[in-house]
């Protein structure tokens, strides 16, 4: 009998709590199925415990639920996860983090040192999708439209006028931005913002464009969902917020997720729907990134424009509402640990140089010399 499949939720992140949303709604998608579930929390301090089956969002209020296991994360020798010196028999990893080391390609490169299958791309993917600075150059160099996006510098202004969205380089889509008119307000507030304070960038302010969502997922095959229209009340502040991304639509289990409102299938002409799926497909391939993933899109009403703004690449609830009318939730889960277990990305192993290098280098001593500073 095959090994049982692993979700892994929490994490150092200020989405946290998120990330035990979607780690639980995962869980019990996958048990409902008839899958074999191992739930495992990774604590914000950086325990990871083995938590019982069917936990709920409250039991984690007050920290790692009762019952819990902690688990030893074991990199040298008999790499993996162990459980009273017992390896836990794990066929692949369902990461749902959230922002992050996690979602930014650590926890890949975790698992991949470990030895075991995960999803969530590779390191360099992941990272590149974190990275907003990293990720708007890509787009640039790839040709793909999307709004300028420069790094907020004490050194270099911006090459064009506010206001401006100052946004962290490093972390999720929701968290941390703010709307400034000019770039010195934006260089204070980053350096009051806890979110700003590692770095910072900055966009044109467009209150004109209108946000769509799109999700694609790379196995079996290629393929995109129907375009997605966040729905805004009249109180809605000028950003997207994270409270009415996550927090609205009411109460339970699937706050946000499922039920915060929206407009699904968008209401735009089939020709903006079309270049959605064009975009998402071409952001794919730049990326490299693999399992289920969403896409963040700005329209332009009134000129037909699309620009990309981000990529999630563990997205909240890993969009499955997005998917429900192509595909069940199981399988969409199903087959992004299948793919992680089946096709993972491999990247090139160490040791190619056989030793040449080594060799020829002599003595370290040697290439000491010059190196301890001006002479008087």
């Amino acid at each position: 009998m095959s090994s049982p499949w692993a979700v892994l939720f929490g994490g150092p992140s200020p989405e946290h709590e998120i990330s035990i949303l979607t780690g639980l709604q995962s869980e019990r998608v996958l048990t409902a199925a008839g899958e074999k579930v191992t739930p495992i929390y990774w604590s914000p301090s950086g325990e990871w415990f083995l938590v019982p089956s069917g936990t709920e969002a409250k039991d984690y209020l007050d920290g790692v639920p009762k019952g819990s296991k902690p688990i030893e994360v074991r990199l040298s020798g008999d790499s993996g996860l162990y459980v009273k010196r017992k390896a836990l028999p794990i066929s692949a990893v369902l990461l749902t983090l959230h922002g992050g080391v996690g979602e930014g390609g650590g926890a890949a490169a975790l698992f991949t040192l470990l030895g075991i299958p995960a999803t969530g791309s590779s390191l360099f993917a992941g990272a590149v999708g974190m990275d907003k600075l990293a990720f708007g150059g890509l787009m640039a160099a790839a040709g793909i439209p999307s709004l300028t996006r420069e790094h907020l510098s004490a050194d270099v202004p911006p090459t064009f006028a506010g206001p401006y969205i100052v946004k962290p380089r490093f972390g999720g889509s929701s968290i941390g931005i703010e709307i400034v008119e000019d770039a010195e307000t934006a260089l204070t507030i980053a350096k009051a913002s806890a979110h700003l304070r590692a770095g910072a960038v900055v966009e044109p302010y467009r209150p004109d464009l209108v946000d769509l969502n799109i999700s694609f997922r790379t196995y079996p095959a290629l393929e995109v969902t129907a375009v997605e229209k966040p729905l805004r009340g009249d109180t809605a502040g000028a950003l997207y917020s994270y409270a009415e991304k996550y927090l609205s639509g009411g109460e339970g289990a699937e706050v946000g997720f499922t039920s915060a409102p929206r407009e699904f299938p968008a209401d735009i002409p089939s020709s903006v729907a079309d270049l959605a799926a064009s975009l998402a497909r071409r952001v794919a391939a730049v990326t490299g990134l693999t399992g289920v993933c969403r896409l963040d899109l700005l329209f332009d009403e009134k000129t037909g424009e699309l620009f990309v703004n981000e990529v999630n690449s563990i997205p909240g609830a890993m969009s499955l509402y997005l998917w429900a009318p192509q595909a069940a939730a199981a399988v969409v889960l199903k087959d992004a640990l299948v793919e992680a277990r089946d096709h993972r990305v491999v990247l090139p192993a160490s040791g190619f140089g056989s030793g040449a290098a080594l060799r020829a280098a002599g003595g370290i001593a040697g290439k000491l010399v010059g190196l301890d500073g001006p002479r008087a």
